[in-house]
């Protein structure tokens, strides 16, 4: 089983830019006396270099500060962005358990990691690489470095709207950094080049940072949907100030949920539409599902092929009477499934047929042949229930392009979020639901009850905060968000008399356990400290 290795096909575009140093930690200039004069030097170039900034979303490889190193204990196919960001989200929380022994991974579950674990490491580090791949970018875009290299009329102007979108990739790395360790070290365009050792940025501060540039980019970018798929639009950008409102509180300890409910509302009224089928979301062909999807990562079996993203979500999930062939894919992993706590939120499924169980909520897309709901061994994968939410294979049920690697791409934002961004924020604003929650929740359900649409309906005095929490957990598991909503709730660590606050091995106990409030927010890496002196470490994880 081939769960960590990797083989990467590398998308046009790749190029050397300006990386931190490895041993020092400072910005070193970008290798770009030739390079960069090559790259640059036409409006392909350009084209080819922002290829690169959207591609290392979906590529994978070791890339520590320098680029230029594996991270010790973590491989190529862990390094994938997307594989590491729901590690983070998903495996210390309700929602899944893991087999594997890997380097890192069993500390998340069992909520016991230290800021030495090479997964968190990992993500942090992904990030960073992602940020600077972005400046570098923005650093050759601009109007007068454009224009002296002869770039005029319309190619200019896909240039600076180039720029915005590699502003707002930039921002959105940032948002992850905020949300996953809080105070980062912080670098932009106008860092200056050559010594200086990367400062930290304070949560609160980078809230304000990021908020800024998502509404400075926001006249620059493509109306929504209008945008090549699977580049960002303004869909996109409103989506992401959307989410970041709803957290403020937690972000900065000064709630905006005015401000979540404004931005919910602008994507919204763009036009966007729930596709028809549930079933559909994640499976090899939902590149058309450009009605909900608002941004994905793009993912090809063919010519983008690692281990990690929507390849790990294939597989991983499959083990046991699983057949391989329902999903696509030449064999699974035998890794991940979901806790009771998830699996009880779902009505009772009344057979084992694949892949809707009987399930009158279309979302339960849930393996129980031969799987137990109870889970005493978390390395077994008989225990606990197996998932089937994505599978490489078409809406004609055609295997994708290749059964080893998958086509499926990976929604970074999708309609239903957004619905529920809006409902959530309106009800800590008020705790009757207004005319807008009451029908976007009555979207979201009527899609998920297509078959029993009476068995879907939700009366308005049951719409509460409590419902959208585990709606939330209906409509998104594993999409890489529980963790963020269990703190916002402030579930995520201390037992309460909130049921919720609860699940099978939180912190490591069989039955649950509290964990100490600090593990709300990562460790900053150690590695990363011991190299840059402006590092603070986050409360609880020692100096």
């Amino acid at each position: 089983m081939k769960r960590n290795s990797a083989k990467i096909l590398l998308v046009a575009g790749f190029i050397a830019c300006g990386l931190m140093s490895c041993d020092k930690n400072k910005i070193l200039s970008p290798n770009y006396e030739v390079t960069s004069q090559q790259v640059y030097s036409t409006f392909t170039g350009y084209s080819q270099a922002m290829a690169k900034v959207y591609g290392a979303f979906a590529l994978t490889g070791n890339e520590g500060p320098a680029g230029n190193g594996d991270i010790a204990g973590i491989d190529e196919g862990t390094s994938d962005f997307f594989r590491l960001l729901w590690y983070a989200n998903e495996l210390p929380t309700d929602e899944a358990v893991i087999a594997w022994g890997d380097p890192g991974v069993p500390d998340l579950h069992q909520m016991s990691w230290s800021s030495s674990n090479v997964i968190l490491l990992g993500l942090y580090e992904r990030c960073m690489y992602q940020i600077t791949l972005a400046n570098e970018f923005i650093i050759q875009s601009t109007p007068a470095m454009v224009a002296s290299r002869g770039i005029t009329g319309a190619n200019a102007a896909t240039i600076a709207q180039y720029a915005a979108e590699a502003r707002f990739l930039r921002a959105y790395q940032y948002s992850v950094l905020m949300d996953e360790f809080g105070n980062p070290p912080f670098v932009t365009e106008t860092t200056p080049i050559g010594s200086v050792i990367p400062p930290q940025i304070s949560r609160s501060a980078l809230y304000t940072y990021v908020v800024g540039e998502l509404k400075a980019i926001d006249p620059l970018l493509a109306k929504p949907m209008a945008n090549q798929f699977g580049r960002v639009d303004e869909g996109a950008d409103w989506a992401l100030l959307s989410r970041i409102y709803l957290n403020a509180q937690v972000y900065t300890g000064t709630a905006d949920y005015a401000n979540a409910m404004t931005y919910a509302s602008k994507v919204i009224a763009a036009g966007y539409s729930l596709i028809p089928n549930y079933d559909n979301l994640f499976l090899a062909d939902n590149a058309k599902n450009t009605s909900e999807n608002i941004f994905s990562i793009e993912y090809n079996g063919n010519n983008i092929q690692g281990y990690g993203g929507t390849t790990f979500m294939t597989h991983a999930p499959v083990g046991g009477s699983m057949p391989s062939a329902n999903f696509g894919i030449s064999g699974g992993w035998a890794g991940v499934r979901i806790t009771s706590s998830l699996y009880n939120l779902f009505p009772a499924n009344t057979n084992t047929t694949f892949p809707t169980n009987g399930n009158p909520d279309s979302r339960a897309e849930f393996w129980t042949q031969g799987q137990s709901v109870a889970i005493n061994d978390v390395t077994n994968f008989a225990q606990g229930i197996a998932v089937n939410k994505w599978r490489n294979v078409t809406t004609s049920g055609a295997p994708g392009s290749n059964i080893n690697f998958a086509d499926v791409n990976e929604p970074i934002f999708r309609l239903p979020e957004v619905y529920l961004n809006y409902a959530e924020a309106q009800l800590r604003s008020s705790s009757t639901p207004d005319a807008n929650t009451i029908k976007y929740i009555g979207l979201i359900r009527a899609r998920a009850y297509a078959s029993n649409p009476a068995a879907g309906l939700v009366a308005a005095g049951n719409i509460n905060l409590d419902f959208i929490l585990d709606e939330r957990a209906r409509e998104l598991y594993w999409e890489g968000f529980r963790r963020t909503d269990l703190v916002r709730y402030g579930l995520f660590t201390a037992i309460t008399s909130d049921s919720r606050s609860n699940w099978p091995f939180k912190g490591g106990v069989s039955g649950g356990t509290s964990v100490p409030s600090y593990r709300n927010l990562y460790a900053i890496p150690v590695q990363d400290r011991a190299v840059n002196p402006n590092l603070k470490q986050n409360p609880g994880y020692g100096n």
